[in-house]
């Protein structure tokens, strides 16, 4: 069975949800995709700064800028940056400005998702294609068989976009970096040494090309990254199923390391999750294509060590659902208006991304984050 829709968004996370959001704000109807089967079938990661330039404005245009207040992280925005051996090179408290306000990510999505009328969401449905049909429209097939027909086409799919292929053919890289993420529950009380190392908000420890990236949650755990240097196809040498081998494994490369930093890993609650970090090309555009257009890492997929990437993706859906509204019965202009904007945006923060993992994890990577940090400190 075929239906029509005249604005679909394929993918429900941040940025796909923020562009219904905006479109809902501006008396238009859209219909929304996304692959998990409700909105409670996984965590969706930790804590995210929301960032004034961007996370704020689109959700200043989405209407929730007052409604983000009540599930700001306290204390959430200060730093520290260690050492291997746990000595700490910097640290800032949170200074209560709000320019960065914490909060978790599964909370700012039952934000949105709450705000969006009743049927907006369509769960559990895995795109298996997408074609161009004639005058801008575009059908989309699902591994249920269904398909529909939409005037206006919205990927907003994430790093393996199935829309993309309409627009471009390029193709997500790895960085050279890959993750093992794992959480400690009830820190304070079960964790001690690792949460006062770790301190109230965000925590760096860099070393050799390697290190950590932590956060304290709003529910008292850690919640930890440790990242790596390495081949493609390391995380394809541990067997993630066997937590004990999987632990030990990640631990041969910290030997030496703090005991406290080492307990992110050893003293894990529950699997250790393998991720390896992606990024598109930076500067990656595509020639206008009537009909479609891409947001959020469909579009600009860039590693997380900017910190821009869900702000990026949220900014993207309110200015193209803005684009849209600004344009009645102009889809071509939206997409020529909104596109114009988003490729330079993409671009320099892709390559500020890009930047950040060579400081990180290159050659003195400590000492070169310490330096970035304090100039920007002294910056104001």
């Amino acid at each position: 069975m075929t239906t029509h829709h005249p604005v679909a968004i394929i993918g429900g996370g941040l940025g796909g949800l923020t562009a219904a959001r905006v479109l809902h704000v501006n008396g238009i109807e859209a219909t929304v995709f996304e692959l998990e089967a409700s909105a409670n079938a996984r965590t969706q990661g930790g804590m995210l700064d929301i960032h004034e330039d961007s996370g704020q404005r689109a959700l200043h245009a989405a209407g929730l800028h007052d409604g983000v207040r009540k599930i700001i992280h306290e204390g959430g925005q200060a730093l520290r940056l260690v050492g291997p051996d746990g000595t700490v090179h910097l640290s800032e408290e949170d200074d209560g400005t709000g320019d960065r306000p914490e909060v978790d990510r599964g909370d700012l999505r039952r934000l949105l998702l709450e705000s969006l009328p009743d049927g907006t969401i369509r769960w559990g449905m895995k795109v298996s294609g997408a074609r161009p049909l004639s005058d801008g429209r575009h059908e989309v097939t699902f591994a249920d068989g269904s398909a529909i027909t939409t005037d206006l086409l919205i990927g907003a799919d994430g790093a393996w976009s199935r829309v993309r292929p309409l627009l471009s053919p390029a193709e997500a890289a790895y960085t050279g970096i890959s993750f093992i993420e794992t959480d400690l529950l009830d820190a304070d009380a079960r964790h001690p040494g690792s949460a006062a190392l770790l301190g109230d908000g965000f925590f760096i420890c860099l070393g050799d090309q390697r290190g950590f990236l932590a956060h304290r949650e709003a529910d008292g755990s850690l919640h930890a990254y440790t990242a790596l240097r390495t081949d493609e196809d390391w995380l394809d040498t541990i067997d993630f199923a066997d937590s004990a081998t999987a632990k030990a494994a990640v631990l041969s490369h910290f030997e030496g390391w703090d005991e406290n930093l080492r307990a992110l890993i050893a003293d894990a609650d529950g699997a250790l999750v393998p991720r390896r970090i992606h990024a598109l090309p930076v500067g990656h555009r595509w020639d206008h294509v009537p009909g479609v257009t891409l947001l959020g890492d469909a579009a600009h997929l860039m590693s997380p060590f900017a910190g821009e990437g869900a702000n990026l993706a949220m900014l993207d859906g309110a200015e193209l659902g803005l684009a849209i509204a600004a344009h009645p019965g102009d889809t071509e202009a939206a997409l020529t208006a909104y596109e114009e904007a988003l490729f330079p945006r993409g671009e320099a923060s892709a390559a500020e991304s890009a930047t950040s993992l060579e400081t990180m994890f290159g050659e003195r990577g400590l000492e070169r984050t310490t330096e970035f940090f304090a100039s920007h400190r002294e910056a104001g």
